[in-house]
């Protein structure tokens, strides 16, 4: 039943050194499920009852939450083979901390939390790699948190905007590169208004740092854009 999920879930970070045969084994034993979802449709949503960690295996999805005032801010996007929910597997948490997404359809296997978290009944080998590999995981989740606070203490427009667009350099390894994000995506994650990082973009393409169309990106001034996002 599992078999044509292997080669998708083989790759991610959650299977790292478990050989194809115990992934078997294993989704046999844990028994999660596969959904399919439209695209805009709600993967999960913030508050839902928590009972299993996804892996998209098809398509891409965003994960996002809502602030006091009603804002969306978007916290990451989720692309084949990445896993969501893993932070709140092992905090105790009972309630989806964030809203996932789908951004195109979309394919979603569900790993059933208390079968992950709790001891094994057959005392399977793979099971305490599996916890390893989440708990690296989530230490890689935490370093990312850790640069999204990083974007919220920048405190100008064009300073956010050119240190994202180094990341992606970065990268990407190179100066032409298509962003990940839409441009509403993109000012909900950088917590900007759209209209304002669209002009300022504009004034850094007039000034010959950048250019662009739609989700395609240049660098022409690597200098600038270094010193514009100190």
């Amino acid at each position: 039943m599992f078999e044509k999920y292997v080669e998708t879930i083989s790759k991610t970070v959650l299977f790292h050194g478990i050989t194809r045969e115990d992934i078997l084994a294993m989704l046999n034993c844990l028994k999660p499920r596969v959904r399919g979802f439209s695209r805009n449709g709600f993967i999960v949503t913030e508050g839902d009852t928590f009972e299993s960690v996804g892996i998209i295996l098809k398509g891409e999805a965003m994960v996002s939450k809502e602030n006091v005032a009603g804002n969306r801010i978007v916290m990451t996007l989720l692309r084949q083979g990445n896993v969501f929910g893993e932070v709140a597997a092992f905090s105790g948490q009972t309630a989806w901390p964030a809203t996932v997404q789908a951004q195109e359809p979309c394919e979603v296997l569900f790993l059933p939390k208390r079968q992950i978290v709790g001891e094994c009944d057959r005392m399977c080998p793979w099971h305490r790699r599996l916890i390893q590999n989440f708990l690296h995981l989530i230490s890689q989740r935490a370093l990312m948190l850790n640069k999204r606070v990083e974007y919220l203490t920048i405190k100008s427009m064009r300073g956010k905007i050119s240190t994202y667009l180094l990341e992606q350099y970065k990268r990407t390894g190179d100066k032409n590169f298509i962003l990940p994000l839409n441009r509403n995506q993109l000012a909900d994650f950088l917590n900007v208004s759209r209209p304002s990082m669209s002009r300022e973009m504009c004034k850094m393409r007039d000034e010959g740092v950048i250019d662009f169309h739609l989700k395609a990106f240049s660098i022409l001034d690597i200098e600038a854009l270094k010193a514009m996002s100190d």
